[in-house]
C-alpha cells in the first residue's frame, strides 16, 4: 500500500465504497465503480473489498491502481 494516501474529506460518519471512489476522483464513474471492485482491483486497508456499499469511516485507506485515498471526516461544519 502506498505511504501517500490523499486525504478525502466526506459530510457524513461513513460513506459507502462505491461513493467514496468517485469522491476521491479514483474513478469516473458509478459504473466503473461497480466493474472494478467487482473484480477485485479496489482494497481497503490493505485487504481486497468487493463489496460496493461497504461503509467507510475516518481513517479507512482504499488503493485502487496504485493510487490511494484515506477517508476524513465528518467535515466539521
Amino acid at each position: 500500500m502506498s505511504d501517500a494516501a490523499n486525504d478525502v474529506p466526506i459530510r457524513d460518519e461513513s460513506i459507502r465504497l462505491g461513493q467514496f471512489l468517485k469522491l476521491a476522483n479514483l474513478i469516473e464513474s458509478g459504473a466503473e465503480a461497480k466493474g472494478v471492485i467487482a473484480d477485485g482491483f479496489v482494497s481497503v486497508n490493505g485487504e481486497v473489498e468487493i463489496r460496493r456499499g461497504r461503509q467507510l469511516r475516518d481513517g479507512d485507506v482504499v488503493e485502487i491502481g496504485g493510487m490511494s485515498a484515506r477517508v476524513s471526516g465528518p467535515v466539521a461544519q
